[in-house]
């Protein structure tokens, strides 16, 4: 393991002072008198006082213990501390203080504090949280001061301009320097660029986006003073000069409005929701006047936002609403698109990951799918715009991957020309060459739209080739214009039949179809694309192929001992189809009983391929197999560590005969493989040998799937 670098002494300090300097020369425009007041002040400050005020910073919390004060780089804590008060930066605990005080405290300090006072009804057998609803509701703040040693504490002041800074730097209300440390220590990878652009163009959009981050930081707490003062702050708040302090607001006015729209006031989250413009903000308002009686008002909204949606999303409640509510249609979008999705009978092993199931089905039928998601849409997105996104762009900070520009929704301002001839490519036809260039020259190259690992030219070809072109153009359009709002809810599977390419959702028994997931449904097929929901039936499927893997190995475990044999053999409707074998070098020494035990020797594995060597050819094999062992987490945890090893996944889902045969043949004292082939006749006659110990557990298989498809019968005839 690679040793971490060593940081220097000042190294807090050092962040702090980066970031200082970054921000005055970036965001000169934006920076009002409180800031260049407080930069003024604060190199005014010792060394010692500006460590404990970056320290300070840089910690949970706003009040501090002072005698725990103990930082290396600090040769004067107290003098410190003093000259911070001095400057404004830090007092004495008041009043408002006093919940955090207490909440601060260890218990036993909590205890001698109220026994102290004088309460001798408190039990040392309370909870932390009742001692400290006991101090905020019996014992005064300053008595609680006297005897629980408030004069040891100070409590940072006066840094809403160093939150400020930090906000423009991170762009998040992030007051803590964690970033930086991480980026020196090497475990944080961070963007190259030499220079970069401000995330705010002025200071009235600058405070407006920090008012309203503010906002959405505190209700994390989830408490209701917080919502309370969350709910005032909303309300007077700044105005929104841009989209992207305008998108804060909302999300601030939806999640306060959510709290008290619960809470049973209704009048109050009316409010906020008007307050909000969003999407999310209309829908709730609409539901909470629909409910509360006001069906005239809600109405009118809706007619609103069907004439005028702020996105297709926004469009889609409003017309399916409308028409429930007001216009006699008895089910919505949602439940019709359910019942009219495919039917798709998928092996019940496939719980749990249905799209793999399904995968699997499609393929036996000679489809070809591609797990797609949102990823593919990501990877046209970022490799059709690259030069835009991250050549003609610059970044906020080093610390930041996805451009601001996608973030404000101003990308298709900003590039309208080249965005209209790239999708003029797309919709001719010409667009692929374009991508594989980027794919070229910019391979690897680290991004906030995809992952390079997750790239696949052959399904990117397949779409572009595959679908009407123009639709495809409709559907990148609207990610220029809104990529955050369009960043998920694409389907799951890529089919591509004949040439023709086509999207399914999976959803299985249970699973509710989101709202963006209906959404880009109805985009594709708006544009001519086709997608569909397919719904997952599970049953016993005997066309589904099993794979009955055993192992040998050098011991037991996984993560030190190695494969020293695989055999494995594939089941299809209750029939072998296919073997699987091969001895392996497991590149140290097998012990002496494991060669007793197995008769698997150094001299019969010393020229046998490396697992590496053989790693395509099980893979291959596997297909879209289900993993089939007795006492299968001993052989899936071996195998997905040899994978592991050589930087692959290994992912299939599981079944064992171990669990199997409890489950469905009750009853016997022993479930090991040597016992059950006794008791049920089944051949064991080289038992520890992986490929006759796969034969055998396939045979285990077949007991257990015969009550399988007992119980398959017994349900559709019930």
């Amino acid at each position: 393991m690679a040793k971490l670098p060593q940081l220097p002494v000042y190294y807090y300090l050092d962040h702090f002072a980066e970031m200082l300097g970054f921000v005055q020369r970036t965001y000169a425009p934006v920076l009002g008198p409180e800031h260049h007041a407080f930069m003024a002040r604060f190199e005014g400050l010792s060394r010692d006082a500006r460590c404990l005020l970056v320290r300070m910073i840089n910690r949970r919390g706003a009040i501090f213990n002072r005698s725990l004060f103990n930082y290396p780089e600090i040769d004067d804590v107290e003098r410190a501390a003093s000259d911070l008060a001095a400057a404004g930066h830090a007092r004495e605990l008041g009043e408002a203080d006093y919940a955090a005080f207490v909440s601060c405290l260890p218990k036993d300090v909590l205890v001698t504090g109220a026994q102290a006072a004088g309460r001798g009804d408190v039990r040392k057998s309370w909870s932390k949280p009742r001692f400290i609803d006991y101090y905020l509701e019996r014992i005064p703040f300053s008595v609680a001061a006297q005897h629980c040693g408030a004069r040891n504490f100070i409590a940072l002041d006066g840094i809403r301009p160093i939150e400020f800074l930090l906000y423009l730097y991170f762009g998040k209300t992030e007051v803590d320097l964690k970033n930086f440390a991480l980026r020196d220590l090497g475990i944080l990878r961070t963007n190259r660029e030499t220079s970069f652009s401000a995330r705010f163009t002025d200071a009235e959009e600058a405070l407006a986006s920090f008012h309203y981050s503010q906002i959405l930081d505190s209700l994390e707490t989830g408490s209701e003073p917080v919502h309370r003062r969350a709910a005032v702050d909303v309300l007077a708040g700044p105005a929104c000069t841009t989209q992207y302090a305008g998108d804060l607001r909302s999300r601030a006015a939806h999640q306060t409005g959510l709290y008290f729209e619960k809470a049973g006031e209704s009048d109050l989250a009316r409010q906020l929701y008007r307050a909000g413009s969003s999407p999310d903000c209309n829908e709730r308002l609409v539901r909470l006047l629909y409910n509360t009686g006001d069906k005239a008002e809600a109405e009118a909204l809706l007619q609103r936002m069907i004439d005028d949606p702020a996105s297709d999303e926004e469009h889609l409640f409003a017309t399916d609403f409308y028409a429930r509510k007001f216009g006699g249609q008895r089910t919505g979008l949602h439940t019709e698109l359910l019942r009219s999705g495919r039917t798709i009978t998928v092996d019940d092993t496939h719980r749990g990951n249905p799209e793999a199931g399904v995968a699997g089905v499609l393929r036996r039928e000679g489809t070809k799918v591609f797990f797609t998601e949102n990823v593919l849409w990501h990877t046209l997105f970022g490799l059709l715009f690259w030069d835009e996104l991250f050549e003609s762009t610059r970044m906020p900070s080093g610390f930041d991957w996805l451009p601001h520009c996608l973030k404000d929704r101003s990308f298709s301002r900003l590039f309208a020309a080249t965005i209209d001839e790239k999708l003029a490519a797309i919709a001719s036809g010409s667009a692929l060459p374009l991508i594989l260039r980027t794919v070229a020259a910019r391979w690897g190259r680290p991004n906030g739209i995809f992952s390079w690992d997750h790239v696949q030219v052959e399904a990117l070809r397949a779409l572009l080739e595959g679908s009407d072109t123009a639709g495809i153009a409709s559907i990148v359009r609207g990610m220029c214009d809104d990529f955050r709002g369009m960043r998920d809810g694409f389907p799951d599977l890529m089919l591509v039949q004949d040439g023709k390419a086509s999207f399914m959702e999976v959803k299985a028994e249970g699973d509710v179809i989101r709202r963006n997931q209906l959404t880009r449904l109805r985009q594709l097929g708006d544009a001519g694309i086709v997608a569909e929901i397919g719904r997952v039936d599970y049953r016993f499927d005997p066309e589904q192929d099993y794979v009955v893997v055993d192992i040998e190995t050098t011991g037991s475990w996984s993560n030190g001992d190695r494969i020293t044999e695989i055999g494995a053999v594939k089941i299809r409707n209750h029939r072998v189809v296919d073997e699987w074998h091969s001895l392996l070098n497991p590149q140290r020494s097998i012990p002496a009983k494991i060669v007793q035990l197995t008769g698997i020797t150094n001299e019969m594995v010393r020229d046998a391929p490396l697992f590496a060597e053989v790693a395509d050819s099980f893979m291959q094999f596997m297909a879209d197999g289900i993993f089939v062992a007795h006492n299968v987490s001993f052989d899936y945890g071996f195998i997905t560590y040899e994978f592991e090893r050589i930087g692959r996944r290994f992912r299939f889902p599981k079944l064992c005969t171990c669990a199997g045969m409890r489950r469905r043949y009750p009853g016997h004292k022993s479930y090991g493989l040597g016992k059950l082939c006794e008791i049920y006749g089944i051949s064991l006659a080289t038992h520890h040998r992986a490929l006759c110990d796969a034969r055998a557990s396939a045979q285990l298989l077949n007991l257990i799937n015969q009550k399988r498809s007992e119980e398959r019968f017994i349900g559709e005839a019930a």
